[in-house]
């Protein structure tokens, strides 16, 4: 079958494929996306600045809320300042391999900035301003992500630099109504990532009206994603993972530098 290796990949990854039309069965581009995933293991090659460059106005490219485009993206590698970021997202010890960092940021500061250069109000000074901001950020991230991956390099996003806000700011010299969203770590990949399996298709594609997932179900996909090895499955082990307290004054820090939540 022309769609065998797109067909293997959804299976491996959500433990079942969706028809495959014969104008995507055999794309390359959505296969590569079908096999992707997160690299934690680098190779010590520094990247070519230029490279990075070209990432960044490839991840740039992608939409933006009524295209204000509130998000920025701050390369990081200079030898002092990568080693005082890693150090404090040592709980992640991979990251000290990682030749290069990149950090997206959510800016608001621009939009406010253009309203008081064109003498112009600023009303919406609510929750949707931090909302749209984060968002435009998010969706450069995950452009960035397929473009380095298409340039045959290996990344991960890292959410742990939010439980760092004030020193992460301090650190990148961040302004008011700028904050990171994320991190990203990029090198060349030690080796091939693995995929990670996913919820299955059926529970987490909706058509016309929300399902909702049984107990039953995501069991099932525990004991597909350990495949046989010992531990807590998937769903005891986030379970588990967010009954602890995280970024509990992560609101605080957001308000402090500007933003209104409500």
């Amino acid at each position: 079958m022309a769609d065998a290796p797109l067909r293997s990949l959804f299976q491996q990854r959500f433990g079942e494929a969706p028809d495959l039309p014969e104008i995507l069965a055999t794309n390359p581009e959505i296969t590569r996306l079908a096999a992707r995933g997160s690299c934690r293991h680098f190779t010590p090659d520094q990247i070519d600045p230029a490279i990075l460059e070209t990432l960044c106005a490839a991840a740039l490219c992608a939409p933006s809320k009524s295209d204000l485009q509130q998000r920025d993206i701050l390369i990081v590698t200079d030898p002092g300042l990568l080693r005082d970021l890693k150090s404090l997202l040592d709980a992640q010890e991979w990251i000290a391999d990682a030749p290069a960092m990149v950090v997206f940021l959510a800016n608001n500061r621009r939009q406010r900035q253009l309203q008081a250069w064109h003498a112009q109000p600023f009303p919406n000074d609510h929750l949707d301003a931090f909302f749209n901001a984060s968002l435009d950020a998010g969706i450069a991230l995950a452009f960035f992500m397929i473009a380095a991956e298409a340039a045959g390099l290996g990344c991960c996003p890292i959410s742990t630099i939010r439980n760092h806000l004030k020193e992460v700011r301090g650190l990148l010299d961040l302004p008011d109504h700028v904050f990171p969203v994320a991190g990203m770590a990029v090198g060349h990949p030690l080796r091939a990532p693995e995929i990670s399996a996913r919820l299955p298709l059926a529970k987490t594609v909706h058509h016309n009206q929300f399902a909702d997932i049984t107990k039953e179900e995501v069991s099932a996909y525990d004991t597909r994603r350990l495949a046989g090895a010992d531990g807590p499955g998937w769903s005891e082990a986030k379970a588990k993972m967010y009954a602890s307290p995280q970024r509990m004054d992560f609101a605080d820090v957001i308000r402090e530098i500007g933003f209104k939540l409500d």
